[in-house]
């Protein structure tokens, strides 16, 4: 699909999918490559532990595996995986999630990260082969054209990302079609308690600091009820980006991560 053809079919969203994609890669290339760097959100092993993964596991992991891992909360807090469970997590970046997931589910299992950012993806795939983690493999797709089979998954997650998506429905629509029938998603995602202007709306910026394409709690429960998910559940709120230098947007709209939970129909 050209970029023209794709301005076409997106228009009417708030900004254009290609040019927010463009500048997402843009700052999360340096998250890969230089995770020591300064950025707006937290980062590495402290971010881990703010959103309170589990510190036993999370210690086990090589420092490649989570130094570039910026979440906004725990995906896994709401359910736990299973044995054996099939997992696509749409937004892997450095794979810290992914990996997570592949410890959770067993060499019985399947992970399927699936990412957009060329560095994030080199990087994920050496850290899982230097670990020997076969059940993980990682490709190359967007949130809106996940690159997996109808109905292959038993959970969806993804941190972070969705936020990052100008089509949030075409994403969701996508996440029920990859789930089976009573498949589960679990994603984490910064929700704002006080509307953004309109003129930030479309500001491709306020988008990349996790601010102008977050919604509300309520927002979020209405996007997931209309791509067809049911037994909808909001986690806690989280202060993802307390401390950090992109605190004063996140006051300022009011910003927390919370975990999301859903299942397909049986």
């Amino acid at each position: 699909m050209t970029s023209r053809q794709e301005a076409t079919t997106h228009e009417g969203l708030a900004v254009e999918p290609e040019a927010l994609r463009a500048s997402v890669r843009e700052k999360y290339r340096e998250v890969a490559v230089r995770p020591a760097g300064a950025f707006h959100f937290h980062t590495g092993r402290p971010l881990a532990a703010r959103l309170g993964y589990p510190q036993a596991l999370v210690e086990t992991l090589p420092d490649r595996a989570v130094e570039s891992f910026a979440g906004v909360a725990n995906p896994f807090s709401l359910r736990p995986l299973g044995q054996g469970d099939r997992v696509v997590d749409v937004g892997s970046g450095g794979g810290f999630d992914s990996i997570v997931a592949a410890h959770l589910v067993g060499s019985e299992g399947r992970v399927v990260g699936v990412d957009m950012t060329p560095e994030m993806l080199a990087k994920a795939r050496e850290t899982v082969r230097l670990m020997g983690l076969d059940h993980v493999e990682f490709c190359e797709g967007l949130a809106e054209h996940v690159p997996v089979d109808d109905g292959w998954a038993d959970v969806v997650m993804s941190n972070g990302v969705l936020n990052l998506v100008a089509d949030k429905t075409r994403a969701f629509s996508e996440i029920f079609r990859v789930l089976r029938p009573a498949g589960r998603v679990q994603f984490a995602d910064i929700a704002v308690g006080r509307p953004v202007p309109e003129e930030a709306v479309y500001n491709i910026d306020l988008w990349t600091d996790c601010i102008a394409g977050g919604l509300s709690c309520d927002g979020w429960q209405e996007l997931l009820r209309d791509a067809g998910f049911v037994d909808i559940e909001v986690g806690p709120p989280v202060d993802t980006f307390g401390g950090a230098p992109g605190e004063t947007n996140a006051r300022t709209f009011e910003v927390f991560g919370h975990p999301f939970f859903a299942r397909t129909p049986r």
